[in-house]
């Protein structure tokens, strides 16, 4: 193993959540700091929640609305072809195919 290019590692690092919770585990960092941890994580918690840090809900959300104003901007659009079509002309060919 070649000297001098790896990094310091430490046994005793901190880990330290949002919640308060604080553990040791081995890193290369000594300190750390977490958003979400074991105590805290609703998977392990059973709570139902979300755990947002970064709007990634709300973004989502609101792409959500919008798929659905597309879709109603589409069968809206859809239908009224679809009644401009019936009101166009019919050819003779299309008169007798009707009968």
């Amino acid at each position: 193993m070649k000297q001098g290019i790896h990094p310091k590692y430490f046994d005793d690092a901190q880990v330290v959540c949002a919640c308060g919770n604080t553990f040791t585990t081995r890193s290369i960092k000594q300190n750390i700091r977490v958003d979400v941890c074991a105590r805290c994580h609703p998977y392990f918690t059973g709570e139902h929640r979300f755990i947002d840090t970064k709007g990634r809900v709300e973004n989502f959300q609101a792409k959500q609305k919008r798929a659905e104003e597309m879709k109603a901007r589409i069968s809206t659009k859809k239908a009224q072809n679809k009644i401009n079509k019936d009101l166009q002309a019919k050819s003779l060919k299309e008169l007798l195919n009707d009968l």
